[in-house]
């Protein structure tokens, strides 16, 4: 029951954010637990014979993990021209409030005072994203991450914006805010450039959604609450016979 509850409250974070930006769903991970052997498999049964199978009865399940899916989300085209999204493998890095890096697939990125290109929390993004000149009317970012700027018809500059990848993706730290960090599961990052070397692209002017698709967490909520109300009564058909050996008249 214990487990069933967990499931429930992943299958509802992945509800929760069926509409944020670069969301990966969770996927719970569960193991049996230990088993009581009171036979063994293979034990003597007498005159040579052996027994086909052993008695184990066991007890419950518990959960080990809760992963994350990192497949690819709809791409939604969208207004601005700092929408980026990443079609195919790789993160976004920013720097934290602590100057630690983080990691995004959330590309809806803005200016800050100083030109600087930041995530809604206005957290400074890496990845080679360099200051915007003041007076910039035209940002164009390419699939393969060459970033141009003009005022006008003239160019005020150019960069270049690489992505960083995991070997491990699922073993990256969620922070919230859409934001993940390196692990020693994780293996350290990998930058590249956009395109290359089995990297994703992007994609100006589009953000990537969540992949969570709710008709199947759906199915997943009602399949995770008939095993909870199942096991319940379990619980309660198992007491009742305890009752009612308590209660035998001898």
């Amino acid at each position: 029951m214990q487990s069933q509850q967990t499931n429930l409250d992943v299958i509802a974070n992945n509800l929760a954010n069926v509409s944020t930006n670069g969301f990966k769903k969770s996927k719970p991970e569960f193991q049996d637990l230990l088993y009581t052997s009171s036979r063994a498999a293979g034990a003597d049964a007498g005159a040579g014979n052996q027994v086909p199978a052993g008695v184990d009865v066991g007890h419950g399940s518990r959960l080990v993990s809760t992963a994350k899916v990192f497949t690819q989300g709809e791409l939604t085209k969208v207004d601005g021209q700092l929408n980026v999204a990443i079609s195919g493998e790789g993160f976004f890095e920013v720097q934290t409030t602590d100057g630690n890096k983080a990691y995004t697939r959330d590309g809806s990125f803005q200016l800050d005072k100083d030109g600087r290109v930041v995530t809604n929390d206005g957290l400074v993004v890496q990845s080679g994203f360099g200051v915007i000149p003041v007076g910039t009317t035209d940002i164009t970012i390419s699939r393969s991450g060459q970033v141009t700027t003009k005022s006008g018809i003239t160019t005020t500059g150019t960069f270049n914006v690489q992505l960083s990848r995991f070997v491990n993706p699922a073993g990256l730290k969620p922070l919230g805010g859409n934001l993940y960090a390196e692990t020693e599961a994780s293996g350290t990052a990998e930058a590249g450039n956009p395109g290359e070397n089995g990297m994703g692209k992007l994609e100006q002017g589009f953000l990537e959604g969540s992949n969570v698709k709710v008709v199947e967490e759906m199915v997943n909520l009602i399949v995770a609450q008939r095993a909870y109300e199942v096991n319940s009564k379990a619980v309660q058909a198992a007491d009742e016979m305890m009752q009612l050996s308590n209660n035998m008249i001898r």
